[in-house]
């Protein structure tokens, strides 16, 4: 029996991992040394292809055999971009302004291999905050790191606290929008097994 495809992904995020096994691919992973690229002037879908092409890219000049899947999420409250806070404070702060709102969260998905890019897309999903106090957000920040996250939350951790609804890809808002990207591997005959079947 034929051992299926293996792919790199591109990314030190545990929760894209914990997406990719979830739904039963096998990969390898490398995290690249890149630092993400911030521009007012660009969209928050420009941004995040910018930077998981260039994610992507860097892992396949080192490896340029092998198929590369890289990804980046943002955050973005009335077409502002919101990064990963600096501190606990303005974690806290991203979390005030959040409270309350809709805002949106994109993510961009770059598949490489060689020098040719194989598929790239973004994918934008609609995330509603309940209106938060400070005990609440104090509470929640008990529960989860929110320093190496966009927006300051993670919604896979969540349980009803701060979210009221997610409009569009739910996994899209956690890190890797898995529709699209099992779609573009499939075509790529790179397919899920065990679980993923």
């Amino acid at each position: 029996m034929r051992a299926p495809p293996r792919f790199i992904l591109a990314s030190g995020s545990s929760r894209r991992r914990e997406l990719l096994t979830a739904a039963g691919y096998v990969f390898d992973v490398i995290s690249p040394a890149i630092e993400e690229a911030e521009n007012a002037h660009l969209t928050i879908r420009e941004v995040t292809l910018l930077n998981a092409t260039r994610k992507a890219l860097a892992v396949v000049r080192e490896m340029p055999r092998r198929v590369v899947v890289a990804a980046d999420t943002l955050v973005a409250l009335q077409g502002e971009v919101i990064g990963k806070p600096r501190n606990m404070e303005a974690a806290r702060k991203m979390l005030r302004g959040l409270s309350g709102r809709a805002h949106h969260v994109c993510s961009a998905v770059c598949i490489a291999r060689g020098r040719q890019i194989l598929r790239s897309f973004t994918v934008l999903s609609e995330v509603r905050f309940r209106s938060l106090d400070a005990e609440t957000i104090n509470a929640y920040f008990r529960k989860i790191d929110p320093l190496d996250k966009a927006g300051a939350y993670a919604a896979q951790d969540d349980g009803g606290e701060i979210i009221e609804r997610v409009g569009g890809s739910f996994t899209n808002v956690v890190g890797l929008p898995m529709e699209e990207t099992k779609r573009a591997l499939n075509e790529l005959g790179i397919r899920p097994v065990g679980l993923g079947n």
